[in-house]
């Protein structure tokens, strides 16, 4: 059977999921880059700037054809002019940190999207403002010790057992929250030339 033309560069199951939900083809091949930012840096050039990363990483071990979608996801919390950006927790106590912040607030999920084909680079991001409600110590310590704040940007994963802390989403979609705006992607690879084959 010949590879499918669309590679995902990312280690994420939940991606995966959402590309699989659309009965899209991909093989995943992680990147596995740095994903520390240089300097200050805005929300949305931040997601967008560690997703293309990912995707030079992976389109440099695959053949020109192939497309590489690649994908970051932050967590600004705090105003425009000064935010504060999450991304994954190192620990326990720093993903506690995180959800503590995030209590009782209005703060903006960003997903950078970037697709690689033949040496050329299409990217952009997608923003979602997530209202969660105030979280009460005991939440935020039950929450943590599940464990599943590990690899999820701002220490929490609306998908999972998190989604009972958010009131509502503004903007945006839950996908993007999740980590991968399926519409946004779909959009970049079509621009790419991509065509889709089923799974």
């Amino acid at each position: 059977m010949a590879q499918p033309s669309l590679v995902l560069a990312s280690a994420s199951p939940r991606r995966s999921a959402l590309l699989a939900e659309r009965g899209i083809a991909f093989e995943v091949i992680v990147s596995a880059v740095d994903e520390d930012l240089e300097g200050p840096i805005g929300p949305g050039p931040a997601a967008e700037q560690l997703a293309q990363r990912k995707v030079e990483a992976v389109a440099k071990r695959v053949s020109r054809e192939r497309f590489v979608l690649g994908a970051d996801t932050v967590v600004a919390l705090g105003s425009d002019e000064a935010p504060e950006l999450l991304g994954k927790p190192a620990d326990a106590a720093q993903a506690a940190r995180m959800l503590q912040a995030l209590s009782d607030t209005r703060h903006r999920v960003i997903t950078g999207v970037s697709v690689g084909h033949a040496g050329r680079l299409w990217t952009a991001s997608e923003c979602t403002w997530v209202h969660m409600r105030p979280i009460e110590p005991h939440e935020v310590e039950a929450y943590v010790a599940s464990g599943e704040w590990q690899d999820k940007a701002g220490g929490y994963a609306i998908q999972e057992n998190a989604g009972a802390f958010v009131e509502r989403l503004e903007g945006g979609g839950f996908d993007n929250v999740v980590g991968l705006p399926v519409d946004l992607a779909l959009r970049l690879l079509q621009k790419a030339g991509w065509r889709p084959e089923s799974a």
